[in-house]
């Protein structure tokens, strides 16, 4: 092997080492040390979340850490009006979600992470106080690539809708119906019975003919 080669090969491989550690799944801290926050003194977002956003590269997979409080909320859609109108008022079930983490109590900080599981634009705002906080700038917009893809922990079906399992009284199997008049348990008795009684006249006259 040759020195060209040899360089050329570890050009290639350092390469796709950077290229490997550079796919990792991410935590993205929303605002960073500053938080998914509004200043209700000033009537504004505590930082420019629009600005913050822009520095960073999103991937399926990855995370975005909302170190918040409950006077805020996390609402993430993939439809641009329902985001332009700080409002899901109109927003459709299966394109908007609201994230909560577990306290409704007024004032209570809490941190909610939020899965990136869409690639493309993915839009992200607070409609309390009546979309005011999204109007004042507590609203960004995202691009996600693919990246490494899901994950196998995000990447599961649903589970199935759940079912009440049947009652006592309809779980016994179904009665039989025949077609065309009642079931009866003798039909074949019956039949053989008929047939006898047309045979005996005969059979008695065979008899007769013979004594005589």
């Amino acid at each position: 092997m040759t020195t060209t080669t040899f360089l050329l090969n570890l050009t290639v491989m350092a390469v796709l080492i950077t290229t490997v550690a550079s796919q990792q799944y991410t935590n993205h801290t929303v605002g960073g040390s500053i938080g998914w926050l509004f200043d209700a003194k000033n009537n504004i977002s505590a930082t420019n979340y629009s600005s913050w956003a822009s520095n960073q590269t999103f991937n399926l997979g990855d995370y975005l850490i909302f170190n918040t409080t409950t006077n805020q909320t996390v609402i993430l859609t993939y439809n641009d009006t329902t985001f332009n109108n700080c409002t899901t008022d109109d927003a459709s079930d299966d394109d908007t979600f609201q994230f909560s983490g577990g306290n409704s109590e007024f004032g209570k900080s809490l941190t909610i992470a939020v899965p990136l599981t869409v690639v493309g634009p993915n839009f992200f705002f607070s409609d309390a106080e009546d979309g005011i906080q999204c109007q004042r700038g507590m609203a960004f917009q995202i691009l996600v690539n693919h990246g490494l893809g899901l994950p196998p922990s995000l990447n599961q079906p649903p589970p199935p809708p759940y079912v009440a399992p049947p009652s006592p009284d309809t779980s016994q199997s179904p009665p039989v119906t025949i077609a065309g008049g009642s079931p009866s348990l003798d039909n074949g008795a019956s039949s053989r019975l008929i047939n006898l009684r047309f045979l005996l006249p005969s059979l008695l006259l065979c008899l007769a003919s013979v004594l005589v």
